[in-house]
């Protein structure tokens, strides 16, 4: 059986744009592009102005690195061939959704038969990090140690300010959107896996899901791997973030398998306070405060983010990780996260075209060897 946190993977969605006004691209073609040049390791999404890329299984950050360089340089040929680009953040700053068609697959158009507006409206895009849980009842007891931490990841992942031309006051607002469908957001304590079973059980009877695989959780088991699926993040457009978040998700997973395996108690968490700790996440980013849930308490976002790191530094040492994320987790915490990069755009002056236009030149940067375009 692998290891708790031998491996890792990470899939990321991206918007469609055109390469020279920034506007969403409806665009297709993009995908069959994609398909081309990097094989199963890209495909369409429930857009047709969106792309998803996944790695292989990595054994490493290195590899994660690596993998994520090709995919993101792979998906941009594939882009540029129809002339347009890739747009790593949660939201688009300026779009609608009656810029983007539902893609014709059977899987999106059973989405649409059962959400209706909500499916035609997805108009959002993440980053998924799968780690290795070949125990199906350790996965559930993992899941229910991570719920304190996940809203800290969210913190840093923002990228998602502006919703159809607006500053909507979010570093996250991808969060509270896709918190419109009731299958998304923190589950709450199972216990074992056979209640973990129960309760997918009683959504498909519910007619709220086909199967487990459309619960759209933070975090859930894989259905399709031996992994647990760590979904809460916005895409990111640095790839450091995206790589320093692979590696904490990592760190994450192992040390809770380890007192999982140790019969520790999982530490209580009421729903209503991790929902709160979720909305203050996605509400200030690293901006201010964050709501610590093991003290019920706001506290500065930093010493938050300090906190998480003393606690999993044990796993991190074991993957040979410290450094390396220690080292991005302070780059990111002078840099910004992207929403507050983007607020930096217009705060100089730029509009929502050149919101865009930063982060698509970001994310291009970031993976040709220079430096990102804003720091």
């Amino acid at each position: 059986m692998t290891e708790a946190g031998a491996t890792i993977g990470v899939e990321e969605e991206y918007h469609l744009v055109d390469a020279q006004t920034m506007a969403l691209a409806d665009a297709p073609q993009v995908v069959d592009e994609a398909l081309r040049l990097l094989g199963d390791d890209a495909r369409g999404e429930i857009s047709t102005a969106q792309l998803e890329v996944a790695t292989p299984v990595c054994s490493s950050l290195a590899q994660v690195r690596s993998e994520l360089t090709r995919l993101r340089r792979g998906a941009a040929r594939a882009a540029a061939a129809s002339g347009c680009a890739l747009l790593p953040a949660g939201t688009h700053p300026s779009a609608t959704w009656r810029d983007q068609r539902l893609n014709e697959d059977d899987r999106y158009a059973e989405l649409r038969d059962r959400w209706g507006l909500l499916a035609l409206q997805q108009m959002i895009v993440g980053c998924h990090v799968h780690v290795s849980v070949g125990d199906p009842e350790v996965a559930v007891a993992v899941l229910d140690r991570l719920r304190h931490d996940l809203p800290v990841l969210l913190a840093m992942s923002g990228s998602s300010p502006y919703w159809e031309g607006t500053d909507t006051g979010y570093a996250s607002y991808r969060t509270l959107w896709f918190g419109r469908w009731p299958v998304t957001g923190l589950p709450e304590h199972f216990g074992s896996r056979a209640a973990y079973d129960r309760t997918v059980d009683a959504l498909v009877t519910a007619g709220l899901v086909a199967d487990a695989s459309h619960l759209y959780w933070d975090v859930r088991p894989s259905t399709r791997y031996p992994t647990v699926e760590v979904r809460i993040g916005d895409t990111m457009p640095v790839l450091d973030d995206v790589v320093l978040h692979a590696g904490l998700v990592r760190a994450l997973v192992r040390t809770a398998a380890a007192t999982a395996l140790r019969d520790e108690p999982v530490p209580e968490l009421r729903p209503e306070l991790g929902r709160a700790a979720r909305w203050h996440a996605a509400r200030s980013g690293l901006t201010g405060t964050l709501l610590d849930t093991r003290t019920g308490m706001l506290r500065p976002a930093t010493d938050v983010v300090s906190d998480l790191l003393e606690r999993v530094r044990p796993a991190l040492e074991v993957d040979g990780d410290r450094d390396e994320v220690e080292a991005l987790t302070a780059d990111l915490l002078a840099r910004g996260t992207s929403a507050e990069r983007q607020r930096r755009v217009v705060a100089d002056g730029g509009d929502l075209a050149a919101v865009a236009r930063s982060v698509v030149a970001e994310a291009a940067t970031s993976v040709s060897g220079g430096e990102p375009v804003l720091r």
